[in-house]
């Protein structure tokens, strides 16, 4: 079976290369391909030097948000029979795409689960924290029975499909317009009937998501709230779990006044937290101190749903259409050619 890579980047110059160092490592990797996506500090330029296939995208057409714009392009260049998408801050060991290939006999779309680095006691606490609002809403990685479409979750940095496939149902433009692109897609194509897994990849994939405090409030409590897949009765009952068992028992026992149902629920949640330390490369006193976090968690998930942002390295995009449900199929998005796709040359409106 032979693989492709994509790696879609937008001024990634400085992450890009240990993610290119570590895939070339793989045996099993065919092809790899990085799609440069309007980059302005040489990304392009990294990624050829160190052997990439590098895919200039075209001019962003409107109601596409960037990823997944690169994305589609990307896979129309790819030639393997199995895709895997990668964010340029993963580092991937060479193990991970056999296991993602096997897995693609019991799925039709998985993503991994990774360790995450980072660097500080209080960047690891506020991510283990944000990270336990994810657990808190949608349960473990690797549910023992699939969920329903509309709370399925995926992962982003690192999936994977037969190639074929999503060609045929042109998967990245049914999302074309949502900001949190990854769990869009995974409920829409849920919903078409395909077998979407979330495997936990710890021990095969790393990933340094962010570098500061600041950046990882801003960007990564931004896209938690899943604000553009997510109808709004359901997101008022996600933030209602968070704040009930997450929030407010901590803000309870620092006013000195917690009831015996906070107690449980702290204890459950230093449990949690002990489970998480495993999400870590180097899991330390920021995991176990996550709890004390959870009323700053709970706060940034109610600010990005009440005011999303919907900007992102230059960009601005207009608010998606549809309320929560992905964007329907339709002839309004240029196409893109490619050996053996459907997609025509010489259509694209961008031009």
């Amino acid at each position: 079976m032979t693989i492709s890579v994509v790696i879609p980047a937008r001024d990634e110059a400085a992450r890009i290369g240990p993610c290119l160092r570590a895939v070339q490592e793989a045996p099993a990797v065919t092809e790899v391909i990085v799609v440069d996506d309007g980059s302005r500090d040489g990304t392009a330029q990294v990624a050829a030097s160190l052997g990439a296939k590098v895919v200039t995208a075209g001019p962003l057409p409107a109601g596409w948000v960037g990823k997944q714009w690169a994305l589609r392009q990307g896979m129309a260049a790819a030639g393997g029979e199995v895709v895997v998408t990668l964010d340029a801050d993963a580092r991937p060991a060479p193990g991970l795409f056999g296991a993602l290939a096997a897995a693609l006999e019991r799925y039709d779309l998985v993503s991994a689960g990774p360790r995450f680095v980072c660097d500080g006691v209080l960047e690891q606490a506020l991510h283990a924290s944000m990270l336990a609002t994810l657990v808190y809403r949608f349960g473990p990685i690797g549910p023992p029975s699939p969920p329903p479409p509309h709370r399925v979750v995926a992962n982003g940095q690192c999936m994977a499909f037969r190639r074929a496939r999503m060609t045929e149902v042109d998967g990245f433009a049914r999302v074309r317009d949502r900001m949190t692109d990854d769990v869009a897609l995974a409920r829409c194509l849920a919903g078409r009937g395909w077998q979407v897994g979330f495997l936990d990849a710890g021990g095969l994939l790393e990933v340094d998501m962010h570098d500061s405090v600041r950046e990882l409030w801003r960007e990564w409590g931004r896209s938690l709230p899943l604000r553009d897949v997510t109808e709004p009765v359901r997101q008022a009952a996600d933030l209602a779990v968070v704040w009930l068992t997450g929030a407010l028992p901590v803000l309870r026992l620092a006013a000195g006044r917690p009831a015996a149902l906070d107690v449980a629920l702290l204890g459950m949640r230093l449990l949690l937290a002990k489970a998480l330390r495993g999400s870590y490369r180097e899991p330390g006193a920021g995991v176990l101190l996550s709890p004390l976090l959870d009323p700053a968690s709970a706060f940034r998930l109610t600010q990005a749903t009440l005011r999303p942002v919907r900007a992102w390295r230059g960009r601005t995009y207009p608010e998606a259409s549809g309320g929560g449900r992905p964007a329907r199929q339709g002839r309004t998005y240029p196409e893109v050619s490619g050996g053996g796709r459907p997609a025509r040359p010489g259509r694209s409106a961008a031009r």
